[in-house]
């Protein structure tokens, strides 16, 4: 297949790009600038220079392509909204041309704040009245009869030259001198390494059904305390619980983020598309990798 990968330059996209060219397929990658461009061919890819905001580019990828997988987001986490509303519209614009083929699109979402079904988000916990709205588009675009699909990852996406959540707690601990977590710190997150998730990535754009939820889940739930003790430990700095207001001055624009309480399996996912997690951890490629 040649693969129209959005955020092909990015920390999942490069991986998404060099799992299709190893597994045989051949990939264009949007890019925004020069470096985005020279990153993707590096990868192995075609370049399609424009910005996610560019709803004729997309669909000009999408169309030359035999299916997309969509990784793009503004990651400006202060202006979510705007963030989520770039998302939504491009995901429509790049479904749209895909109207009447078999061409299949995956979209990425979160497990990150999903409800639980018997204490586990599972892949049947719908995505009810999220903050991010890629998951109801990529389900729109399959009632119109797209063959879309969608990859929720955890909200940490692990490996070396992360830039994601868990770096920007390391990041506040440091400037803080305090490694802290909110209230309890009994709340869990899940975690998936970078190379799982591309798998995942390119397994999904092979066989994929239609209107299907998959969940990029390795380790099902980690305690935010867990890891703040370990950044406690590597920096030698103190490890304490805040709350309210100390929290949100603490953990600035993440602090809508740490608390949620978000475990999951990837039982129905495993099994489905034959994916299996073998990459160390979160706690250990942190131990080995982020400080």
């Amino acid at each position: 297949m040649k693969v129209f990968v959005t955020g092909a330059s990015g920390f999942i996209g490069t991986a998404v790009v060099r799992e299709l060219i190893g597994a045989g397929h051949t990939a264009i990658g949007l890019a925004r600038s020069e470096s985005s461009a020279k990153a993707i061919r590096e990868a192995g890819a075609e370049v399609l220079t424009g910005r996610l905001e560019d709803l004729d580019i997309l669909k000009q990828g999408a169309s030359q392509a035999d299916g997309v997988i969509h990784t793009a987001f503004i990651h400006d986490f202060t202006q979510y909204a705007k963030s989520n509303d770039v998302d939504k519209a491009a995901i429509a614009a790049m479904g749209e041309v895909l109207i009447g083929t078999t061409k299949p699109i995956v979209v990425t979402a979160g497990t990150l704040g999903l409800p639980a079904i018997n204490g586990m988000i599972a892949e049947d916990s719908a995505a009810i009245n999220s903050r991010r709205s890629s998951e109801a588009a990529a389900m729109a675009l399959a009632e119109k009869g797209v063959h879309a699909s969608v990859i929720r990852l955890s909200p940490s996406v692990h490996d070396k030259g992360d830039k994601g959540f868990v770096p920007f707690i390391i990041q506040q601990a440091r400037k803080n001198g305090v490694s802290a977590y909110p209230a309890e710190g009994n709340n869990r997150w899940t975690a998936v390494h970078r190379l799982d998730a591309a798998q995942l990535y390119r397994l999904a754009i092979e066989k994929a059904s239609k209107g299907a939820r998959y969940n990029g889940v390795a380790d099902t739930g980690i305690e935010v305390k867990r890891i703040a003790e370990l950044i406690g430990k590597k920096l030698n700095l103190p490890v304490t619980s805040l709350s309210g207001e100390d929290a949100i001055k603490h953990f600035e624009w993440m602090s809508g983020f740490i608390g949620f309480d978000s475990p999951a399996t990837s039982f129905k996912t495993q099994e489905q598309l034959g994916w299996k997690p073998t990459h160390i951890g979160l706690l250990e490629d942190m131990q080995q990798n982020y400080f």
